[in-house]
């Protein structure tokens, strides 16, 4: 993992440019600890911050084709899961190779596959990736994303080329862009909802899921190599539930290769400890006699004054542990507090990692110091991010009105629906007329089946609404939360194949049983606790420490007091008044927390960034 950065200009010469392209690649230097790269040719100049997973002593980039600069130049961000195979398949074409990272692979693979086809070469990759090819013989730039979009790409568009990089930070640091945002922008971060390419910053986009960019003289050109697609699922019950099976086999023994220690982000919910109990099966089948590394996060006093909600039945800490003793793997808790969760410093921390105020409450800050704790033993965690996104994880999933609601299923029973309560009301106003543009929007991409049944398809509609426009929120915080760190997380259960096959499961089958997640219960059930088997879904947890909530209104009266706090502009000071004053009435104090803490990060950013708010 790694973080890459760069532009190229037709009518300038980046070789006077030198220092803006290392303080772009420099800006990143957080995702890359490792080591540091710059070339730079007439019209091109190409960055890179390097984390050392794979051939840790030979790997640095930018790498290069050929020394004389005839063959192409890559910076390269992620991993390449199967390149094994494609290594093997080009040494086969009399391919040379001088180290044994698969950062090489790809670039070789894009010599001799990609020149070619790029899209048939991309859809070789099985990996999370991001990644800028050079190809100085046609002065052409390409910028790769992954399927899913599991590893950040940013550009900006100039009238002559464009700048890249893999956070809005590396752009920002060239002076060609600037940090404005007008109405648009400002409904997408407070939205929650994340259209495909769109990024808050005027001018900012992101190169979608499943695209690259073709960058040349004539222009940019945006391409799709790969997307969702409806088709008949025939295989029953058994068959499925083996093809599940063995696909996440395959997989977690792929994402385990690493030269770097690795470890399991346990939360003792079905899909975090799938993954442990996975790993560690991986390691036996291989003979290898060491035990897998987990984390934890947990709050100080959690567990001892638990008290159930409508999102949580249980805390974590008795099912990690009876993962871990199941198992027998290596764990570990990280134990947090809620002064340590409100501190100004730390919500700084997070913004600045993020370059956007985006906003889960505490569940960021907490990330945030998981991570941190992580990464002073393990250089790359396994994740469980997109299982209940993709077998039908979350609770609204099985609400009839969450079904049948004009919106995002998300939107009618939690948190996320309530985004604009401390809002001018104008703003408000906008927002709800935002959130029903982009979701009629995403409707119109779903694909279907001739003659599919209505209830069926509107499953369909539900699980693609998810994987392309809940699950991206997911991604980007993981990314950001542990990349802050040098962190790589890997993200099994986005595996393209994975998706590709359950995404056309049947609603019916997919639950077969009458519960979330049948399919990846009945498939790992034999790895597992009973308790863990039999838990029900509850989410990334959440401090319930009234302290936590009192801090939260104490720091919302501080910026009420502030006459100079750039948030006040946006706030409808009435209601935040009443806000920092004492909890709200009628609303869940789960709710509350992620509305104080919203209108809080969102002054920490507007002062950070000296944001230049146009038409709000």
């Amino acid at each position: 993992m790694c973080g890459i950065a760069g532009w190229v200009d037709f009518d300038h010469d980046a070789r006077q440019e030198r220092d803006t392209a290392l303080a772009m690649t420099r800006a990143m230097a957080l995702r890359g600890p490792d080591d540091e790269g710059l070339w730079v040719d007439q019209h091109v100049a190409l960055g890179h911050r390097r984390l050392a997973v794979i051939d840790v002593a030979r790997g640095g980039q930018p790498m290069t084709a050929a020394p004389d600069n005839i063959g192409s130049v890559l910076v390269y961000s992620g991993e390449v899961y199967n390149f094994r195979e494609l290594r093997a398949d080009l040494a086969a074409c009399g391919q040379r190779f001088r180290t044994d990272s698969d950062t090489e692979v790809v670039l070789h693979g894009y010599e001799r596959w990609g020149r070619h086809s790029m899209s048939n070469f991309i859809r070789r990759l099985n990996g999370m990736y991001a990644f800028a090819v050079w190809d100085p013989r046609t002065e052409e730039l390409y910028l790769v994303r992954d399927r899913l979009g599991i590893k950040p790409l940013f550009y900006y568009p100039l009238a002559s080329g464009l700048l890249f990089g893999s956070e809005p930070k590396a752009i920002l640091a060239n002076p060609r862009a600037a940090a404005v945002i007008d109405i648009e922008g400002l409904l997408a971060i407070v939205s929650r909802v994340r259209r495909p390419g769109q990024a808050p910053f005027r001018g900012l986009r992101e190169v979608r899921p499943g695209h690259y960019l073709q960058v040349g003289r004539d222009g940019v050109e945006e391409h799709r190599y790969w997307g969702f697609e409806a088709r008949p699922h025939v295989d029953d019950v058994r068959t499925t539930v083996t093809r599940v099976r063995e696909l996440l086999e395959d997989i977690v023994t792929r994402q385990l290769i690493s030269e770097v220690p690795r470890c399991i982000l346990l939360s003792g919910g079905l899909d975090s400890s799938s993954i442990t109990a996975l790993a560690q099966w991986a390691l036996d089948q291989q003979g290898n006699s060491e035990r897998v590394r987990s984390f934890a996060v947990d709050f100080a006093g959690y567990t001892e004054n638990f008290t159930a909600d409508i999102a949580r039945d249980t805390p974590d800490r008795p099912f990690v542990h009876a993962v871990a003793e199941h198992v027998r793997c290596d764990h570990r808790d990280i134990t947090l507090s809620a002064a340590e969760l409100t501190d100004p410093g730390l919500r700084a921390a997070v913004v600045r990692a993020w370059d956007l105020p985006y906003n889960r409450g505490d569940t960021d800050t907490s990330l945030y110091l998981l991570c941190e704790a992580v990464r002073r033993h393990s250089t790359v965690a396994l994740s469980g991010e997109a299982a209940d996104e993709l077998f039908a994880g979350y609770r609204w999933f099985f609400d009839p009105a969450a079904i049948r609601a004009e919106t995002f299923p998300w939107m009618v029973t939690t948190a996320l629906g309530a985004p604009d309560a401390l809002l001018r009301p104008n703003l408000a106003k906008c927002l709800e007329d935002y959130v029903a543009d982009a979701y009629r929007d995403a409707l119109v991409e779903v694909p279907h089946l001739p003659g599919e049944d209505p209830s069926e398809y509107r499953m369909r509609q539900i699980s693609y609404l998810h994987l392309t426009r809940f699950l991206p929120q997911l991604l980007d915080r993981k990314d950001r939360m542990s990349m802050a760190h040098g962190l790589e997380v890997r993200v099994p259960f986005c595996d393209h194949r994975l998706i590709e096959y359950v995404f056309n499961v049947t609603w019916k089958l997919k639950t077969f049983d009458g519960r979330e997640k049948s399919l990846l219960r009945a498939a790992t059930r034999d790895l597992l606790p009973v308790s863990v088997v039999q838990r029900r879904k509850s989410p990334y947890p959440a401090t319930q420490d009234a302290a936590y909530d009192q801090q939260l209104r104490n720091q919302l009266g501080q910026l009420l007091a502030d006459s100079d706090a750039p948030a006040l502009a946006l706030l409808d000071l009435t209601a935040a008044q009443s806000a920092a004053q004492g909890p709200l009435p009628g609303v869940e104090p789960r709710i509350e927390r992620v509305l104080l803490e919203g209108a809080v990060r969102l002054n920490t950013w507007l002062q950070m960034y000296g944001v230049d708010l146009v038409g709000v």
